[in-house]
């Protein structure tokens, strides 16, 4: 079972998230029920509590809403309810039936929309709908929270009797007061209005001349106020039926009250129900203000936070309109401790701490600024040491107080524990205090426990490299202009710029000298590695860079080839292909040519027609073979490559035009006569003349004859 020391929540801050978090809750009990969250026992609850967050803060971008969840709290009629013979008052049985019909609404929503929110309908457990409550309760009390005149016989006689002498009342004061205005007694004002009941304004000095009862007097005493006799008959008669409407309507509550408490339980399970859903929804709120998001969770203690966040630096910044630099970190059984390094001021606590923050709010059911691909696993432990701590009152110094905790951790930690430790070894002598951290980060090591820690001992870095499940990190820090970049680089230490910082703050260049003249040569030298390293992987990570834009470009120009390679292959394809077709239908007209030239020659029809039968035949053979898809792929190709061809051929033609000769002059006409044989103009078929009639000749070519006009056929020597 998990368990989370108040101190660590001190530490990361978390009781601030809830205070960010409670302005969204909507009722007072959701709001305290907000401020009491604690991370959750068990992995199991965390998950499922997160669940439903992640369900509700779905809602908001669906059409299907889930209905209002307010409510006046009833937990005083709820105590009233378990004691025998008590009577709740109006309002708090209008608040019992405003809960009830709240409730009835939100179950019916969520059994129709199970499929969208299984987490949520199961929240609401064994409740069911009851309309029992708010019938009774509609029945006495109306909207307005008055009783109603038929809430029982007894009170709407009552009532009844109650208008009578009210008009009684009415028409008796009215009536003296005309008698005594016509009298004179009365002041300007003539009436007012004494303890809710009408009064004569009578002057002083006729107020023996008026019957009635004294009700008080004006602060001069000029003016008596008296209740006319016959109307004070009636007002008597008015409170004493007043008083029997009031023991009437107590009568009417006490037996509502009855009526209800067979559903105490009931109404505290609705109750605890909308307490639940307005933590939920103020959760989702606060998730949506800082666009949060349910990462997925694994049971071999991997933490992988991708593009995290800081949630109340993260809505600071935003207030504020600045840049919130993420943070990418992974805790796994390979890499089990992180020791992070730099200069001041990058960034080191900052990201320990929104790795303990995010860590709380997860297992407190709380959504987290991250990317959705992140991973996160569940710690029974959480130990924190961070800050000063100081303690004026038990004379405890930094390190001292350091040194009380790290007992705590070493009696505490286990492979179920994350410790995060800011500035890890600080507050004693630097090497002494450096060899005793480092001995505790073994045992630490050694026992399997998870954690991060921020340090600038050498020696913790050099503890980092030797261990294989310990993995050193560093804030990123750009050494031109000695300002934090605010990412941390996995697998490598980083300097603490030591004297780059101070130089680049105006401390004199030969002061700095001679501080580095009195420490160790080794240890300047490995401040100077480790930074020569630093600035190398910037390069690198430049280089690196531009070889990938390089890359890019050259993959796009590869796939623009391929293209144009792929569209020159179909072109030439489909060029070959009309190719083909052309020389077939050459091949084919020249074949239909001699088979015409030997019909003329010997007149002979049975062989032209088996052989224009054969070619017919061969060439239909021919097209069957191919499919209705390749032949209009053909007839595209083919318009197409008839397109570009005009195109192509069209300046060629135009030129050919503008050179060609003019044409030979006409050969002389020959008279032609029956008889002659002749042939029409650039025809190969021979016949001859029958008749000429009108400059048309009848053509006989054997088999059968044709008229022609004369002007189109020449004579055959």
């Amino acid at each position: 079972m998990g368990h989370i020391p108040s101190k660590t929540r001190e530490d990361l801050e978390f009781d601030q998230v809830l205070a960010a978090l409670l302005p969204y809750a909507i009722t007072p009990m959701g709001k305290a029920a907000c401020q009491a969250i604690r991370p959750l026992p068990s992995r199991e609850e965390a998950q499922h509590s997160l669940s439903l967050v992640a369900e509700y803060t779905a809602s908001f971008a669906n059409e299907n809403r889930i209905p209002n969840h307010g409510f006046e709290d009833i937990s005083g009629a709820l105590r009233l309810l378990k004691i025998d013979n008590s009577v709740l008052e109006i309002q708090a049985f209008r608040n019992i039936a405003a809960l009830n019909e709240t409730v009835n609404t939100l179950l019916v929503f969520l059994k129709k929309f199970k499929t969208y929110y299984p987490q949520l309908h199961q929240l609401s457990g064994e409740l069911y709908v009851n309309k029992e409550i708010q019938a009774a309760v509609d029945a006495v009390i109306d909207r307005f929270g008055e009783i109603r005149n038929n809430a029982s016989e007894d009170l709407y006689q009552i009532r009844k009797s109650i208008q009578t002498v009210r008009g009684k009342i009415g028409s008796s004061f009215n009536k003296a007061l005309a008698h005594y205005h016509s009298q004179e007694y009365l002041d300007d004002i003539r009436e007012s209005v004494i303890d809710n009941r009408r009064v004569l304004a009578v002057k002083a000095m006729h107020r023996r001349k008026v019957k009635g009862g004294i009700m008080g007097s004006s602060k001069t005493g000029s003016i008596v106020f008296i209740e006319p006799e016959t109307t004070f008959q009636f007002s008597h008669e008015l409170q004493n039926l007043l008083f029997e409407e009031g023991e009437e309507i107590q009568k009417i509550l006490r037996q509502l009250t009855d009526q209800l408490r067979p559903f105490l339980s009931l109404l505290s399970d609705a109750q605890d129900f909308l307490v639940q859903l307005d933590t939920v929804y103020a959760k989702s709120k606060y998730a949506q203000a800082i666009n949060a998001c349910m990462p997925k969770w694994t049971d071999d203690h991997q933490m992988e936070l991708l593009k995290a966040y800081h949630p109340l630096l993260l809505q600071s910044h935003l207030k504020e309109k600045k840049v919130t630099h993420p943070q990418d970190i992974n805790l796994d059984q390979e890499r089990r401790i992180v020791v992070i390094s730099g200069p001041n001021a990058g960034g080191k606590s900052i990201t320990l701490k929104t790795v303990g923050l995010l860590q709380l709010m997860v297992q407190s059911g709380i959504l987290i600024p991250v990317h959705e691909r992140s991973t996160v696993t569940f710690f029974e432990r959480i130990l924190t040491d961070i800050g000063d701590n100081q303690s004026i009152e038990n004379h405890l110094s930094t390190y001292s107080y350091r040194l009380k905790n790290m007992k705590t951790f070493l009696k505490k930690c286990n492979a179920q524990t994350l410790f995060l430790i800011d500035e890890f070894g600080t507050g004693s002598d630097p090497e002494l205090g450096g060899a005793l951290a480092e001995t505790i980060l073994e045992d630490f090591y050694e026992r399997g426990a998870y954690g991060i820690i921020t340090t600038h001992y050498a020696n913790l870095k050099a503890l980092a490299d030797e261990q294989t499940a310990m993995v050193n990190a560093n804030m990123q820090f750009d050494p031109k202009t000695l300002e934090p970049v605010f990412k941390l680089i996995m697998g490598e230490a980083g300097s603490s710029f030591t004297f780059e910082v101070a130089q680049k703050n105006g401390l004199p260049f030969g002061l700095i000298n001679r501080a580095k003249k009195k420490i160790e040569r080794g240890k300047v030298r490995f401040d100077a590695t480790i930074a020569k390293l630093q600035k190398e992987r910037k390069r690198m990570a430049e280089s690196g860079r531009s070889l990938q834009e390089e890359a890019t470009k050259a993959q796009q120009a590869s796939e623009k080839l391929e293209v144009l390679n792929e569209k020159v292959k179909k072109k030439l394809s489909s060029y070959q292909e009309m190719y083909d077709h052309n020389q077939r239908m050459i091949v084919l007209g020249n074949k239909v040519n001699d088979a015409a030239e030997k019909y003329f020659m010997d007149q002979r029809k049975r062989p032209l027609i088996a052989q224009l039968l054969q070619l017919v035949e061969a060439e239909n053979a021919k097209r069957k073979k191919k499919t209705a898809a390749v032949a209009k792929k053909e007839r595209a190709v083919k318009k197409q490559v008839q397109e570009e061809l005009k195109q192509a051929i069209a300046p060629i033609r135009k030129a050919k035009k503008a050179t060609k000769k003019a044409p030979p002059p006409p050969k002389p006409k020959v008279p032609l006569k029956v008889g002659d044989r002749v042939r029409i103009t650039d025809s190969k078929s021979v016949g001859s003349i029958d008749s000429i009639e009108k400059n048309k000749a009848i053509v006989n070519y054997g088999l059968f004859t044709t008229q022609v006009s004369l002007d189109q056929l020449e004579a055959v020597q």
